[in-house]
């Protein structure tokens, strides 16, 4: 059988860490920044890490990750 490919989509929002999670970027922070509070786009500042829930459509855009 061929190999599956990754979703060159999740290859670039993605970053799969070494305890199994995966890091993720905030969204809401690219543009229309005017209308938004300085705190709340503070705290879409820096990554988090993705639910449990959503893993499995992860896992299944990034098979060898």
């Amino acid at each position: 059988m061929p190999k599956m490919k990754s979703k060159s989509s999740a290859k670039k929002r993605f970053k799969v860490l070494g305890n199994g999670g995966v890091k993720r970027a905030h969204a809401f922070k690219r543009h229309i920044l005017t209308k938004k509070t300085t705190k709340n786009k503070r705290q879409l500042r820096g990554t988090s890490l993705v639910n449990e829930r959503d893993m499995a459509s992860i896992h299944k855009m990034l098979p060898y990750a």
